[in-house]
C-alpha cells in the first residue's frame, strides 16, 4: 500500500478509521524549523467531526501527540511522528453488513486489492478519517509559507445545484478576505447563498441522502518560477495530492474546462508592467500557472467533491460472501455533506504541494 508522498519532505500516513489511532511521520523538516502547535490545532479543529449539525455525529477532538522530532518548540531534524487517537468509534455498526458492498465506497476494490484482509470498519484506511494527519502536516507547512508572505484560502463555490454567484477575483485577492474565510465554519463569499446551501444540506439529510459540491481555492503572493515541467509541474503536484483525498473527483485551474470555449485571443493572459515594476497579466485565465510554473499571479483552482456515499436510503448491492444480490440500508453516523470539512484538507494539500516545490 502506498502511504508515502513527497520529495523535499516525505510523508507517511498510517492507521484506520476504527483502529486505535491514526498518524503521520514527516521526514525532511530542517532542524530548527519552528512548529506552532496552536496554529496546527486551529487547523485541525476546522476539519474535526461532530461539531456541526451539518457533519457526522461522530465527535473526535483530533488532539494530536507528537512522539518524536520535536523539542522546545522546534523540529529536531529527525523524523517527526504525530499520533491522533480514535476515541469515538462504533465498530458494531459495520458488523451486520460486513459482506455487503456499500455503493460508492471502496469496499469491493479494497477486498479485491487486499484479498479480503482489509479493515472494513468505517472504510478502514480508505476513510476520510485519514485526512486528519494530512491537515496536521499541511498546517505545519502552511505556517512556514505564511511567514514568507504566502496565504491560502478557500470558499464553498457550490453545494449540489446551489451555486454561489460570487467567485474569487482572479487577478487580485485580498489577504484579509482569505483570513476571514479561514475563520468561518461555512466559508462562502455570498452569505445569503451560504444560508441556502446549509438549509439544502439539512433538507437532504432528513431525506436520508447526501450532497457534494465544489471548493474554490486561492493562493496569493507566490513568486514566479515555482514548479518544474513536466512531472513536477504545479498543476500535477497539487492535483496528485488532491486526488489522494477521498471523495475528490475533479480539479481545474483558472478557467478550467471553460477555457476550451474561448478563442486564443480571449484565453491568453496579456502582460503589463505594474506600478511596482513587476510583470503582471490583465487577466488570469490560466490560474497563475504557465508551463507548469507559477507566473506571480494568484494561484486559483477548484476541487469537485462527490456526495457522501453513506446514505440511509436503501440501495441495491451484492453480498460478496453469498455471491447474491442484496439490499443495503446503512446504519451509523455519516456526513450529509463532506464539503465544509474538506475545505481545510484541500488547503493542506495546497500548502504541502507548494512547500515541496519551493526552493529553501
Amino acid at each position: 500500500m502506498s502511504g508515502m508522498w513527497g520529495n523535499k519532505i516525505k510523508l507517511s500516513i498510517f492507521g484506520e478509521s476504527h483502529g486505535k489511532a491514526i498518524g503521520i511521520v514527516i521526514d525532511g523538516l530542517k532542524a530548527g524549523t519552528e512548529i506552532d502547535l496552536e496554529y496546527i490545532r486551529k487547523q485541525m479543529k476546522r476539519r474535526a467531526p461532530g461539531f456541526s449539525k451539518l457533519s457526522t455525529p461522530r465527535k473526535e477532538q483530533d488532539e494530536f501527540e507528537i512522539l518524536s522530532g520535536y523539542f522546545n518548540g522546534r523540529a529536531t531534524g529527525t523524523p517527526l511522528c504525530a499520533v491522533i487517537q480514535n476515541s469515538n468509534t462504533h465498530s458494531k455498526d459495520y458488523e451486520k453488513t460486513a459482506s455487503l458492498l456499500r455503493p460508492g465506497h471502496a469496499d469491493f476494490t479494497g477486498k479485491i486489492k487486499y484479498r479480503g484482509f482489509n479493515d472494513y470498519r468505517g472504510g478502514g484506511h480508505f476513510s476520510g478519517r485519514l485526512t486528519a494527519p494530512i491537515v496536521f502536516a499541511g498546517a505545519l507547512c502552511r505556517k512556514i509559507l505564511e511567514k514568507k508572505g504566502i496565504f491560502i484560502g478557500s470558499h464553498i463555490k457550490s453545494i449540489g445545484i446551489i451555486e454561489d454567484p460570487k467567485s474569487f477575483k482572479f487577478t487580485s485577492i485580498e489577504k484579509g478576505s482569505l483570513e476571514k474565510l479561514s475563520e468561518s465554519k461555512f466559508p462562502v463569499l455570498d452569505e445569503n447563498c451560504g444560508e441556502k446551501m446549509q438549509q439544502y444540506i439539512l433538507k437532504v439529510k432528513e431525506e436520508g441522502d447526501s450532497l457534494g459540491g465544489i471548493v474554490e481555492t486561492g493562493v496569493i503572493n507566490l513568486p514566479p518560477g515555482i514548479g518544474d515541467p513536466f512531472f513536477d509541474s504545479v498543476e500535477s503536484t497539487i492535483s496528485g495530492l488532491l486526488f489522494s483525498i477521498p471523495a475528490v473527483k475533479g480539479v481545474e485551474f483558472g478557467e478550467g474546462f471553460d477555457i476550451s470555449k474561448m478563442k486564443g485571443s480571449e484565453a491568453n493572459d496579456q502582460y503589463f508592467i505594474s506600478d511596482n515594476n513587476a510583470i503582471k497579466t490583465y487577466t488570469n485565465n490560466n490560474g497563475g500557472i504557465l508551463g507548469g510554473i507559477t507566473d506571480g499571479m494568484p494561484l486559483i483552482f477548484r476541487t469537485c467533491i462527490k456526495p457522501t456515499p453513506s446514505i440511509s436510503k436503501a440501495q441495491k448491492t451484492v453480498d460478496i460472501e453469498k455471491r447474491k444480490d442484496a439490499l443495503l440500508e446503512i446504519k451509523g453516523r455519516h456526513d450529509p455533506c463532506i464539503v465544509p470539512r474538506a475545505v481545510p484538507v484541500i488547503e493542506a494539500a495546497a500548502a504541502l504541494s507548494l512547500f515541496n516545490l519551493m526552493e529553501d
